[in-house]
């Protein structure tokens, strides 16, 4: 495998992971905030479709943009910009803004991220390395679940909020200093 693809696994492995921290306590979160089933759903669908009607214009766009890693490193922002907004979320209004955040973040993330994954694939071993990428998502986010519902229910949502920032920013500090010089991952890919 490729160095470039180790870089970009482990970068995505942040954010892959602090996701994972509140995914499956999701509802919880949104009864907490004097949420019940609407405004769980709602919060989502603003997620979806922000991401969907976004990513549609978006990765029309990230095709002929020249330095995809600069685009990848904004979405790390984003996603970083909204792992902190969950701790001001205090009403299902605000759930929705941040939702929308990171329904935006992903409309940047997940096209131009498969872009610059294929792109450093190698060719014999795209089941394989793919299938790398899969792996660590499952794994990840089962360990994730597990962790963060033991700091949510020891500490409470705000604290594990402040530990999905922390992933996040790592993984978003990682990406500047390997993404946002693209010219050196592209020398990477070629060890």
């Amino acid at each position: 495998m490729k160095k470039a693809l180790k870089i970009l696994l482990f970068i995505d492995a942040f954010f892959i992971f602090a996701a994972a921290l509140f995914n499956p306590i999701y509802a919880i979160f949104v009864v907490e905030i004097g949420g019940g089933i609407r405004t769980a759903s709602g919060a989502w669908a603003a997620f979806t479709i922000t991401m969907g009607v976004f990513m549609f214009f978006i990765s029309k766009w990230e095709d002929h943009v020249k330095h995809k890693g600069k685009l990848l490193v904004a979405s790390y922002a984003l996603m970083s910009l909204g792992t902190i907004g969950l701790v001001l979320v205090k009403t299902p209004i605000h759930l929705f803004f941040v939702q929308a955040i990171f329904g935006l973040a992903e409309a940047f993330n997940m096209p131009v991220f498969d872009a610059m994954y294929s792109k450093y694939l190698d060719k014999r071993k795209l089941a394989s390395e793919w299938g790398l990428w899969n792996s660590l998502g499952a794994i990840l986010t089962g360990i994730g679940a597990l962790v963060g519902g033991y700091f949510a229910s020891k500490y409470g949502f705000n604290f594990l909020f402040l530990i999905m920032f922390l992933f996040s920013i790592t993984g978003f500090i990682l990406s500047l200093r390997f993404l946002f010089r693209e010219k050196s991952l592209t020398n990477l890919a070629k060890s």
